[in-house]
């Protein structure tokens, strides 16, 4: 039986693993791979819950085994009451879940007959059906656009209409695996408050995002895995006080060598080191000790490469998140 009348989280998650086994043919041999590894966590109603972490990190594979599409190895996992494993059905029925990307839509019906025919697929009654499509259209912003092919929207538009599409059947839980993955700027900012209009509205969100700007501007609370893992669990302001003491110097370098970053490690006042590509330049974030003075013997390190910007600021939720994963 579900218990949605007590209060209680909406999602628990208990030692979670999920195991894979591949086999190669050519050698013969299998290869045991442990994707999810002992992940726990808890969203309450209301909230919008972030799950970050780098590529191969178990993200998606935990959300799968959350909305029923992967058994668990292991673990035990409830939404809004019902065992995921035991209660499959009862779990389908109340979430919703938008993945990133352009597939699962129509391309050549328009938005309209696309939302039509998904309201015929989740069982939407006849009667609720053209007040519920004009609802969404409204919250997702695609009012006026409706009558337009798929095929004719930008990517932002696209995954908007997706999110009505995961909002049909009136889901408590909505999942968004990385949902503003290769939209432009304008389309994610629209996408973003299309999230936040759904938290108002009392819907449940767990996002998965590789945009630590999105993260910090969206999540009450925010999980980090890595490896299958959960690495830290806070508000964005308790993951940012982990790294808030010290600076980050940010060094613009055209053709860092390669050996750079790890003999800036060695330097005295460094807690850690990462790169980042921007364009023609790499930039090399040096985050520091309080009161350490590193600029002089990091440009030392750097004699031979064309040096452009160098700026000093308080770390960010992404300096956590960088230090966290690179520490495990």
């Amino acid at each position: 039986m579900g218990r949605e009348g007590e209060r209680m989280p909406v999602i628990e998650v208990e030692d979670l693993t999920r195991t894979f086994r591949s086999r190669s043919r050519l050698r013969r041999t299998e290869k045991v791979v442990e994707a999810v590894r002992g992940v726990g966590f808890r969203v309450e109603r209301g909230e919008l819950f972030g799950l970050l972490g780098p590529n191969g990190a178990g993200k998606t594979t935990t959300i799968k085994m959350l909305i029923t599409l992967l058994l668990p190895t292991s673990g035990r996992v409830r939404v809004l009451g019902y065992d995921v494993v035991a209660q499959p059905r009862e779990v389908r029925r109340r979430v919703g879940y938008v993945f990133g990307g352009d597939r699962g839509l129509y391309d050549r019906l328009s938005g309209l007959d696309n939302l039509r025919y998904f309201a015929e697929l989740y069982a939407v009654p006849a009667r609720e059906q053209r007040a519920r499509i004009g609802e969404l259209l409204e919250l997702v912003g695609l009012n006026g656009r409706e009558r337009e092919r798929v095929e004719g929207y930008s990517r932002g538009m696209r995954q908007r209409l997706h999110i009505a599409r995961g909002l049909l059947h009136r889901p408590e839980v909505l999942f968004l695996d990385e949902p503003s993955i290769g939209i432009d700027p304008v389309g994610a900012r629209e996408l973003r408050q299309t999230v936040k209009a759904l938290v108002e509205i009392g819907t449940t969100v767990l996002l998965t995002t590789h945009y630590m700007f999105e993260a910090d501007e969206l999540c009450h609370r925010i999980a980090v895995i890595s490896g299958g893992r959960i690495l830290a669990g806070g508000t964005p302001e308790e993951l940012k006080q982990r790294v808030s003491v010290g600076n980050v110097v940010e060094f613009e370098v055209f053709g860092l060598a390669g050996e750079v970053p790890d003999r800036v490690r060695g330097l005295g006042g460094v807690r850690s080191v990462s790169v980042e590509e921007r364009g023609p330049a790499q930039v090399l974030l040096v985050h520091t000790e309080p009161g350490a003075e590193l600029t002089p013997a990091v440009l030392g390190l750097l004699d031979g490469a064309r040096v452009g910007r160098v700026a000093t600021r308080s770390p960010t939720l992404e300096d956590a998140y960088v230090e966290l994963v690179g520490q495990s």
